[in-house]
């Protein structure tokens, strides 16, 4: 498949998803077809995740980074990245709480000409799936910590296309866990819009949040109030001056 072919591509981190790969990419080949590359960049699953993403890699589309060790969500949307092809990059999760039907409209969303499509569930139409209370209460602190740095309702997802473009204009953090967030903080772009979606309820694997998952979105936190703090500091030096 040349690139001139290829809409999309959706980078995939993943990390012991051994049993939700093959009914993901099924999934996404379903609704996005052959013109979809999808690239996924796997951290040395002990599970054999990466060796099932490359066998099925003789079927569909699929492009496998294998990396040594845990390096984290940002760096491997950076990783994943540098292999994409198609000018509009996706971001999904692998545990299918992404679902892979809603990709359809996030796509049609930029190509019909936003810079930025977010699956959201704090708008019209969206929601959560039987969550838990702690889980809940984590994800609105969140929001509510990064509410005076962006606009969109739900700038926690993890689930959205955006232009190559406005990625590429990005200093990224290897570090951060919310990487929408560093984008919308960071990057130049006109028209960001928000799609309704329900966060399903995980089919099988473990969450990854944890103790050092909270700690990294805070030091990301405190980093983007301080790229923030600066860039009003320098356009108060120019305007003074």
């Amino acid at each position: 498949m040349s690139k001139e072919d290829i809409k999309a591509s959706i980078i995939i981190p993943t990390y012991n998803e051994a049993e939700n790969i093959e009914p993901l990419i099924n999934k996404i080949h379903q609704n996005l077809g052959e013109s979809c590359q999808i690239v996924m960049v796997d951290d040395n699953s002990p599970d054999g995740t990466g060796k099932i993403a490359e066998e099925l890699g003789r079927h569909f589309p699929v492009r496998v980074l294998h990396r040594q060790g845990r390096l984290g969500l940002a760096s491997a949307v950076l990783a994943g990245l540098r292999v994409a092809q198609a000018d509009i990059v996706g971001v999904m999760d692998a545990d299918l709480q992404h679902p892979p039907e809603v990709a359809t409209r996030l796509l049609d969303a930029v190509s019909q000409g936003a810079d930025i499509a977010i699956a959201s569930r704090y708008v019209s139409g969206g929601r959560c799936e039987d969550r838990s209370f702690l889980r809940t209460l984590i994800t609105k602190l969140a929001i509510l910590s990064a509410r005076p740095l962006v606009s969109a309702n739900d700038p926690m997802s993890g689930f959205f296309f955006v232009r190559r473009k406005v990625m590429e204009s990005v200093t990224l953090k290897p570090r951060g866990y919310k990487i929408l967030l560093e984008i919308l903080v960071k990057a130049n772009y006109e028209n960001a819009v928000e799609v309704p979606y329900t966060f399903s309820r995980r089919k099988s694997g473990e969450s990854k949040l944890g103790f050092k998952v909270v700690f990294n979105y805070l030091q990301q936190l405190s980093g983007l109030y301080f790229f923030r703090l600066r860039r009003l500091t320098r356009l108060c030096i120019l305007f003074c001056n």
